[in-house]
């Protein structure tokens, strides 16, 4: 939109007006802040997470949900963090000492205990599947003996309403039979009224054929006086 028909209060006075300093957007000072890192977004700001005792927590409540104990997650932690210590200890141990022969045979004596709490997990584990599926069996006993039931139900119903159809059916049949003999039940077959009593167009040719009578209005273009002297005079 142009904005030449606006008035000029103040005209251009050219190189004669009082100017200051002109500069360029592009050379003022910019990016005078120098940003630093929030928390979440790494660096120093973010406090360094023990990951290993974390998974240790994680796995310590997941094995007591599933066995029906619960354990605080402080003495997760705590069970994650003494077993953390013990393998740091038998690996310095196993750099001070100079017996290869002890080093192997403590490393056996870790490992072995590590197999046994696995393996009592995995009876615990057992045990509780095995009180599982007990559950699931029963509960598929008692629905299946639920649904014979209704099975039965609905059978029972069904054929109740089966021998109430059958009752009425024969019942209509016996007074049709009843009443289908015209010898037994005589019928008057006389028409009370004409077929013709309520139609529009009554009466219409009524009287054309009478030459000296006076014609009447009939309700009918095509028979009446004005279209018949139509097509005589115009037609014929």
């Amino acid at each position: 939109m142009t904005t030449a028909h606006r008035p000029t209060f103040d005209p251009a006075r050219g190189k004669e007006a009082q100017r200051g300093p002109a500069y360029h957007q592009r050379l003022l000072p910019a990016h005078t802040v120098l940003k630093h890192r929030q928390p979440g977004q790494g660096g120093d700001a973010d406090q360094k997470r023990d990951l290993r005792a974390e998974l240790l927590e994680a796995e310590a409540r997941h094995f007591a949900k599933k066995n029906g104990t619960y354990v605080e997650p402080e003495a997760a932690t705590e069970s994650g963090t003494v077993e953390k210590r013990q393998i740091d200890a038998v690996a310095a141990e196993d750099e001070d000492g100079d017996d290869e022969a002890a080093q192997k045979r403590r490393r056996i004596e870790v490992l072995e205990q590590y197999r046994e709490i696995d393996a009592d997990d995995s009876s615990s584990e057992s045990e509780s599947s095995d009180d599982d599926d007990e559950d699931d069996e029963d509960e598929t006993a008692a629905l299946m003996r639920e649904l014979e039931k209704i099975k039965k139900e609905r059978a029972e119903a069904k054929a109740k309403e089966e021998a109430e159809r059958a009752a009425v059916e024969e019942e209509q049949r016996e007074i049709d039979v009843a009443r289908g003999n015209p010898l037994l039940n005589s019928r008057d077959f006389t028409m009370k009224r004409r077929w013709d009593d309520d139609v529009v167009f009554k009466n219409q040719a009524r009287g054309t054929e009478d030459r000296n009578k006076k014609k009447e209005f009939i309700n009918d273009m095509l028979r009446s006086d004005f279209h018949k002297k139509f097509m005589s005079k115009y037609i014929r």
